[in-house]
């Protein structure tokens, strides 16, 4: 499962830069802003879809909290 969480943060932080490089690069007008509100989109999905998976993890006893110490 810490397999799949690494996989979905790298993924969700790929989505972010190529947002920013459509955001730097490339030519005026519609093509950049399509491509760069995609790539948005895209993590704002991934973001999503990592919340719903570590959830059900969560539910179905793949992961447990730990917790932490409190008053030490």
């Amino acid at each position: 499962m810490k397999f799949v969480i690494v996989i979905g943060l790298v993924a969700i932080l790929a989505a972010l830069a190529f947002a920013g490089l459509f955001m730097l690069r490339g030519r005026e007008g519609e093509s950049r802003r399509g491509n760069m509100m995609k790539a948005l989109a895209v993590r704002v999905a991934l973001s999503i879809l990592l919340f719903l998976c570590i959830l059900g993890a969560y539910w179905m006893g793949w992961i447990q909290p730990t917790g932490l110490p409190v008053g030490r």
